[in-house]
C-alpha cells in the first residue's frame, strides 16, 4: 500500500468515527488523549450525512441528550430537527473541548492486528481478556487524509470502532438477470444519494415526476412526505411507496390518553418481558403474565388502527406491535403523511418481489408501475462497512456463531482483543445507551473491574440473543429495547454503581429512565 513506509505514530487509544458514539467515547476516554478519525469534514455521523431536509428526531429533546449536558430548553416537547441535533452535538463537543482529538477528512482504509501471543492465539480466541492498555500496540490503522493516495499508519493499544450500522454503504436489492436499473430509462438513486441534495435540488428531482419509493421504514415515510409536498397542485404527480414488509407507525407518544412510556419504558412495564439470566421463578412469572403483555400490545394496536387509516390503505401489519418495538422499528409518522395519502399524493403498492422494466417497475403478479424516478429507501450495509476494514481472522468472527455480533455489554467482542464497538446494538435512545456504554468502557480501561472469561461472555451474549429471538421475528436488528433497563443495571453493577437509580420506589417503578439518571453515582 502506498505510504506504508511512513513512520508509525503510536498512541494509547484510537477511535474510528466522530458521530454520536465517537464523540461519547472521546469524552469518556479524554484523559488518555485519544485520536478520533473522522472520514468527513464534520462531526455528527448519520445526522450530518443521512438526513433529509425534513428529518427530525423521533422523540422530545429530553429523551436524547448527554447526561452532563442537557438541552437549553429541555422541557420543549417538540421533536428537534436534524440541524438542531447537529448544533447540540457541536455545542457539546466544544463545551468539553473534544474537537482537539478529532482528525477530520481522515478515512480509515485498513486495520492490522499486531498483537502477540499474550493477547490472542492468532485464530481469534483471546486466551483471557487482559488489560485493554497493555503497554504495547495491538492494532495498526492506515489512514488516508484529504483523499490523498498516501496513507499514514498509526498504532494503538485499544481501538474503539464507532462507525455504526447506518450510512456510507447502501444496501442494494438483488435483481433477476437483465432486470436491474440498467434496463430502466429513468433515474435510480438510493436514499443516501438523496440526502446529499439541498432543498432546491431535492424539490426539482421530485416535482412533476412519477416517483416510486422502495421501502416503508422511517426514511421511506419521510421521503414520501417530501415527494408529496413537491407535487402540490394540479400538475403534481402521485408518489407510490412499494411496500414489502409492513411495520407499525405511531402518530405521537400517547395511547388512549396515557403516556407511551408507561407501556414499555419503566421498570414495572419491562418486568412483563423476558430478560437474560432470569431465574426459574421469574421465567414462570413471565409465562403467567404473558396474557397481560399481549394485552398491552393489542391495546396499542387498537388505538393505532382507530387513530390512523391503516385498514383503509392496507397498512396494518400482521405481526404484533410488540415485535416492532422490540426490534426498534416503531416509527413516528409525520402529521401530514396520511393527509397526503387522502389527497392521492401518496399511494401504496404491496409487493414482495419486483424488478425494472424500461418505463418503471414490474411486479411478480405481472402488473407494472410507470415511474420517472425510483428511490431505494432500502437501508444500509453496516456489516460490509465494518468488514471492509477489519483483517482476517477477525472479519470472519464478527458474527460468530449466531449471525449477530456477539458484543458483551453491547461493547466488547469476546473473540477480538483490545477492540471495542459502540453504536451497534440498538435501543430506544441510542445516544443515551452509547454514553453509558462508554462510561462502562472507561472504567474497564481504568481496571476498576475485570471482564469474565471469554466463555462466560459468549454465554451471556448467547442468552441475550435467545431472548431477542423469542421476542421478535426481526431479532437480527439486535435491539434490546424490551430489557434495556436490565442491560443498564448490569453496566452499573460492573462499574460499582447502584443499579436502581431513582430517589424512591414509586419513581423507580413507574417513571421512565433517562440519561440524567446515569450522570454519576448517587
Amino acid at each position: 500500500m502506498a505510504g506504508e513506509k511512513n513512520p508509525i505514530t503510536v498512541s494509547k487509544i484510537g477511535i474510528i468515527g466522530a458521530g454520536v458514539s465517537g464523540i461519547a467515547a472521546a469524552k469518556q476516554l479524554s484523559n488518555h488523549n485519544p485520536m478520533v478519525f473522522e472520514a468527513t469534514d464534520s462531526i455528527g455521523g448519520v445526522w450530518r450525512h443521512c438526513s433529509y431536509n425534513s428529518t427530525r428526531l423521533q422523540s422530545p429533546q429530553s429523551d436524547y441528550e448527554f447526561s452532563d449536558y442537557p438541552w437549553p430548553q429541555r422541557d420543549n416537547s417538540t421533536f428537534p430537527t436534524y440541524v438542531e441535533i447537529l448544533d447540540y452535538l457541536h455545542s457539546y463537543a466544544v463545551h468539553f473541548d473534544l474537537l482537539k482529538y478529532v482528525k477530520f477528512n481522515s478515512k480509515v482504509v485498513e486495520v492490522r492486528y499486531v498483537g502477540d501471543s499474550h493477547t490472542t492465539d492468532l485464530v481469534g480466541n483471546p486466551a483471557e481478556y487482559r488489560s485493554l492498555l497493555s503497554g504495547w500496540p495491538v492494532w495498526q490503522v492506515a489512514v488516508q487524509a484529504n483523499q490523498s493516495e498516501n496513507v499514514q499508519w498509526y498504532a494503538f493499544e485499544l481501538l474503539v470502532v464507532c462507525i455504526g450500522k447506518y450510512g456510507d454503504i447502501p444496501k442494494i436489492p438483488v435483481y433477476p438477470h437483465n432486470k436491474g436499473p440498467e434496463r430502466f430509462q429513468g433515474m435510480v438513486l438510493h436514499s443516501l444519494d438523496y440526502c446529499k441534495l439541498d432543498k432546491e435540488a431535492a424539490s426539482q428531482l421530485l416535482k412533476g415526476k412519477k416517483v416510486a419509493i422502495i421501502g416503508y421504514k422511517k426514511s421511506a415515510i419521510d421521503l414520501a412526505v417530501e415527494c408529496a409536498e413537491a407535487n402540490q397542485g394540479p400538475e403534481g404527480q402521485a408518489c407510490t411507496m412499494v411496500v414489502r414488509t409492513l411495520h407499525w407507525t405511531v402518530p405521537h407518544y400517547w395511547i388512549w390518553g396515557l403516556p407511551f412510556f408507561l407501556f414499555y419504558s419503566t421498570r414495572s412495564s419491562q418486568f412483563l418481558h423476558e430478560r437474560p439470566n432470569q431465574t426459574f421463578l421469574r421465567t414462570l412469572l413471565c409465562l403467567l403474565l404473558s396474557p397481560l403483555r399481549r394485552g398491552v400490545s393489542r391495546l396499542i394496536e387498537s388505538y393505532l388502527t382507530w387513530k390512523l387509516p391503516l385498514n383503509k390503505y392496507g397498512l396494518k401489519p400482521d405481526h404484533p406491535f410488540e415485535e416492532d418495538y422490540a426490534s426498534c422499528q416503531m416509527a413516528i409518522v409525520p402529521e401530514s403523511f396520511f393527509a397526503e395519502a387522502d389527497k392521492g399524493k401518496i399511494t401504496f403498492k404491496r409487493a414482495s418481489k419486483w424488478w425494472f422494466w424500461n418505463r418503471g417497475i414490474e411486479f411478480e403478479n405481472n402488473t407494472k408501475l410507470e415511474a420517472d424516478v425510483v428511490i431505494l429507501a432500502t437501508g444500509f450495509d453496516g456489516k460490509k462497512k465494518l468488514k471492509s476494514i477489519l483483517p482476517e481472522p477477525f472479519r470472519s468472527l464478527l458474527e460468530f456463531p449466531s449471525g449477530i455480533m456477539p458484543l458483551y455489554r453491547g461493547t466488547v467482542h469476546p473473540l477480538i482483543p483490545n477492540m471495542a464497538f459502540v453504536g451497534y446494538i440498538e435501543s430506544v435512545s441510542n445516544l443515551n445507551t452509547a454514553e453509558l456504554r462508554c462510561k462502562w468502557l472507561a472504567q474497564l480501561v481504568a481496571e476498576r473491574f475485570k471482564l469474565p472469561s471469554v466463555e462466560d461472555m459468549l454465554q451471556q451474549v448467547s442468552k441475550e440473543i435467545q431472548v431477542m429471538e423469542r421476542t421478535t421475528r426481526f431479532y437480527k436488528r439486535h435491539c434490546i429495547s424490551t430489557f434495556i433497563i436490565n442491560h443498564n443495571d448490569a453496566l452499573c453493577e460492573d462499574i460499582g454503581w447502584r443499579s436502581w437509580r431513582k430517589n424512591n420506589w414509586l419513581s423507580e417503578a413507574f417513571s421512565p429512565y433517562s440519561s440524567q439518571d446515569y450522570e454519576h453515582e448517587k
